[in-house]
């Protein structure tokens, strides 16, 4: 028989399929471009995933050690309730700050205060008889300092890197993030179960000191000349800015909301008694960092949807179904697998909430924003998990999984119809976005002409 490739036409089928397969590899392809294009970005995204590796064994540590000091289950819970404040409070100061002062000097100055709170652990841990009291104060103190920085991290990538490689970036930082939660967590469980604490917490103050010499590198970022020194005041104005606008006060409702009614993972410990399979607890952790990795190395796609609020919604949307059909799931690996969409779901809608961020809320602003933005993702999943847990007090751990999930989809699809500007949100035609892209091109072009030749 005659194979198509040896079709005497130009481009015969063989060809016309060559070219349709590697326009499918392209679109599913990661986009590199802005850490090729981006000096600051590269630095930027090294040192994020140095960090990121010590910060998910840290995550691992302090739980694993109070655990070992004192046998039990409150002093462990009561880690996050010693977080809790100092993540609200020092999120939204954060978020002042990143628009007030340089952020370069603000994400500088905050690594080494991780660096000397890790630090801190170690020896506390390396001591004859640890103390329980430093696990606290230290992890407060260091949840604090990440929330004073996290606004300045994620402000400057609307700096340095270019308007239309916001979705690209976003898909690079969520594939950083996701790639650490899936090795970190399973290479601090054996660097626990072998040497002990102290020697996470020392590669722990090792990445940080690694990041530290990448962040000095980066290129100082001041504020705008009109910047608002941070105070009450200018947190208000962030707070009134994000009200006004409709289709940003979507993405943080959305979120929030499918958080709220579906995210359930302090139900896995009991998903897995009930199955009989208790090793299945950590495929189960990690069933939604996978989806959320495959999301990320297939998502160039992204860059192409321009509805980006439709797009949460409909990721959203996908989020609580899956959860929902993990109630009906009647193994192990089903259960994972729809995990693992929900994970992947998720991962979706937060490039697409990125991307919405960044090409349209101003410099003046980006900073206030974030630190809201932070919270808006920090509380859902808290709230989320006590939600689960009394629902399943009420019918047990698939009502819990099934009913939130149906209530995340009624949730959602509410809030869509609540919100037509969220929904009907185009980055071509936006408004906000067409001003943010204008101002950034003439920027470049006005740098571009008073660099010497």
């Amino acid at each position: 028989m005659k194979s198509i490739c040896s079709s005497p036409t130009p481009i015969g089928q063989c060809g016309l399929v060559r070219h349709r397969v590697r326009r499918l590899v392209r679109h599913l392809s990661i986009d590199l471009s802005p850490l090729r294009d981006s000096r600051d970005y590269r630095l930027l995204f090294s040192s994020g995933v140095i960090t990121m590796f010590g910060t998910m064994i840290a995550m691992v540590a302090v739980p694993y050690q109070m655990k070992e000091l004192t046998d039990s289950y409150l002093a462990v819970g009561l880690v996050s309730l010693a977080e809790f404040v100092p993540m609200v409070v020092c999120g939204l100061w954060g978020g002042a700050i990143a628009d007030a002062l340089d952020r370069h000097k603000i994400i500088v100055l905050s690594e080494l205060g991780l660096l000397i709170t890790s630090s801190a652990l170690m020896v506390n841990a390396m001591l004859p008889d640890p103390q329980v009291w430093v696990l606290y104060v230290m992890g407060a103190v260091s949840t604090g300092i990440a929330c004073l920085q996290r606004p300045s991290l994620e402000a400057v990538i609307q700096q340095v890197v270019r308007h239309d490689q916001q979705s690209a970036a976003a898909v690079l930082s969520s594939l950083r993030w996701n790639f650490g939660a899936i090795v970190a967590p399973a290479l601090a469980g054996l660097l626990l179960a072998q040497y002990g604490p102290a020697l996470a917490y020392g590669l722990d103050s090792l990445t940080f000191l690694l990041s530290l010499l990448l962040l000095w590198r980066v290129s100082s970022l001041p504020p705008s000349e009109d910047a608002a020194p941070a105070s009450l005041k200018s947190l208000v104005e962030g707070v009134r800015y994000a009200v006004s606008r409709h289709d940003l006060m979507g993405t943080y409702l959305v979120d929030i909301a499918a958080m709220v009614f579906a995210m359930a993972t302090a139900l896995y410990p009991f998903l897995a008694d009930e199955l009989r399979a208790p090793g299945a607890l950590g495929l189960f952790y990690s069933a939604a960092a996978v989806g959320a990795l495959v999301a990320s190395v297939t998502g160039r796609w992204t860059a192409r949807v321009q509805r980006h609020g439709l797009g949460v919604i409909v990721a959203a949307t996908l989020w609580g179904v899956a959860v929902a059909l993990t109630a009906l799931a009647p193994n192990v690996w089903l259960i994972f697998a729809c995990i693992a969409l929900a994970g992947a779901a998720d991962m979706i809608s937060g490039i697409f909430r990125m991307t919405m961020w960044n090409q349209t809320i101003p410099q003046e602003f980006r900073g206030r924003l974030a630190g809201i933005e932070l919270l808006s993702y920090a509380s859902g999943p808290m709230l989320g998990n006590a939600r689960a847990g009394l629902m399943a007090n009420l019918g047990g751990t698939r009502f819990s999984l099934g009913a939130g999930g149906l209530l995340c989809v009624g949730a959602v699809l509410a809030l869509a119809a609540a919100l037509p500007r969220f929904r009907r949100y185009d980055a071509r035609t936006d408004e906000h976005a067409l001003t943010e892209k204008a101002r950034r091109e003439a920027t470049l072009q006005t740098s571009t002409q008073e660099s010497p030749a």
